[in-house]
């Protein structure tokens, strides 16, 4: 069956792919499954992703780099969550995303769960890290 709803990413500075590869690399059970480029002749710079389609830990997500510059990037307030198994697993994601991103809120235990921390990393994509 075809995913009907998939979270759509897009990157405003020609950075759609070094984002997908470093969300593939980081996150357990990912893999790009298609990449389309534009070409010589293409509205966008020659290479750059007009769309591409990867998964993380087999959640569907696309993403595309944008020739056109919107007034808008990615916001706060649309952000993906994700459940971590372990503490070492929030650690190292919390790292990993938060380096040269922006720490909304800190690793830390806010006493709805042991560990939560909220990240916007440094492609500007914001990502909620839960450990039950």
């Amino acid at each position: 069956m075809k995913q009907q709803i998939t979270t759509f990413l897009t990157f405003q500075g020609n950075n759609a792919e070094e984002a997908m590869n470093f969300y593939v690399e980081l996150f357990d059970n990912s893999k790009v499954i298609n990449v389309e480029r534009y070409g010589k002749n293409g509205p966008g710079l020659e290479g750059t992703i007009v769309k591409a389609i990867f998964e993380l830990n087999g959640t569907p997500f696309i993403c595309s780099d944008s020739f056109i510059k919107h007034e808008w990037s990615f916001t706060p307030a649309v952000s993906s969550w994700v459940e971590c198994n372990t503490k070492e697993e929030i650690e190292h994601l919390y790292a990993k995303l938060s380096e040269n991103g922006d720490v909304k809120m800190p690793l830390d235990s806010y006493g709805f769960s042991k560990q939560f921390a909220f990240v916007e990393d440094r492609f500007g994509v914001s990502w909620q890290l839960n450990l039950e």
